[in-house]
């Protein structure tokens, strides 16, 4: 089904977000999510938690608010104890809590290899529904969140993430995108989407294709976690990363760009940031509420006439 064929149905996945948008009135649409992960981290409890703030975020990056989630399970229980699940249920509530939707139940299958997730619908006004095709030439670009998840995930599954740097991820990708919605809505943002497994490269060349403007990216702000740059030059770069700047590599102007920085902005994310175009004074005050609340957003670039390139700098 598609927006054309129902006029109630008003965003479709093929926008670009991995959510659909139902209109009921004029001031209420639910919006409908999910999303699952396997194990990207040793501590099950944090597994959970970043599952949650994963599967969440699509809510938030469309502007809406979170009411209600089931979860999604897949449990080897042949090897894996009850323990280590209640655990990452545990992490799930706690993220539920903490952005105040409720989990009323869920479905569990069993599998070798384990999964979780959540099924999520929250809401949203009609006419402040973010879409990743809504970016205006002259919007500046602001990112919520620091890149590298992807390669110190790889990093812990190859023993060569120190403590710090796991632990900074960790925190990272625990962290809901509930403030930097709000925030992109105070900004009038109209263009957004999370960064997520198609990296900040796919994930801004997607929103700047379908909203027809080039995005120009100022690479030296682009926040990144640290210790991410050693750990790409030790190749702890997953496949997915590889094979995102090989999809965007025709529509990506490199301009000299050393080949570890775009790596980086090509990461798969897992639980990443929003990306939302603003006017400019608008969007550098939504960097400075979010930065005031320790959060490490920065302005990125700006979207100007074009045809869906990015243009490195």
């Amino acid at each position: 089904m598609t927006p054309a064929s129902h006029p109630d149905l008003l965003v479709g996945t093929d926008t670009g977000d991995d959510a659909a948008v139902w209109r009921i009135d004029d001031e209420r649409a639910l919006v409908a999510t999910a999303d699952f992960i396997t194990p990207i981290v040793d501590d099950a409890r944090d597994w959970g938690r970043i599952a949650a703030a994963n599967a969440v975020s699509d809510v938030y990056a469309m502007g809406g608010r979170p009411l209600f989630a089931l979860n999604l399970v897949a449990w080897n229980s042949s090897e894996l104890p009850t323990s280590e699940l209640v655990e990452v249920l545990a992490g799930a509530a706690e993220t539920a809590a903490e952005c105040g939707y409720v989990t009323i139940g869920g479905h569990t299958i069993d599998d070798e290899v384990p999964k979780f997730g959540l099924a999520v619908i929250g809401e949203v006004r009609p006419d402040r529904i973010l879409t990743n095709s809504a970016l205006r030439a002259g919007d500046a670009m602001v990112l919520t969140k620091m890149l590298g998840t992807g390669v110190v995930a790889t990093a812990i599954k190859s023993g060569l993430a120190a403590d710090s740097v796991t632990a900074a991820a960790v925190e990272s990708m625990c962290r809901t995108n509930a403030r930097a919605a709000a925030a992109a809505l105070r900004a009038d943002a109209a263009g957004c989407t999370d960064v997520t497994g198609f990296g900040l490269l796919g994930h801004l060349g997607q929103m700047a294709l379908a909203s027809g403007v080039d995005v120009v990216l100022d690479v030296s702000r682009v926040p990144v976690l640290p210790g991410v740059r050693e750990l790409v030059e030790r190749d702890a770069v997953a496949g997915g990363t590889r094979r995102n700047l090989d999809w965007m590599r025709a529509r990506v102007e490199m301009n000299d760009v050393d080949d570890v920085t775009v790596l980086i902005l090509a990461d798969a994310q897992t639980s990443g940031g929003l990306v939302f175009g603003a006017p400019q004074e608008a969007a550098a005050a939504a960097v400075a509420e979010l930065t005031e609340a320790d959060q490490p957003a920065a302005l990125i670039g700006e979207a100007r006439p074009g045809t869906g390139r990015i243009i490195l700098r």
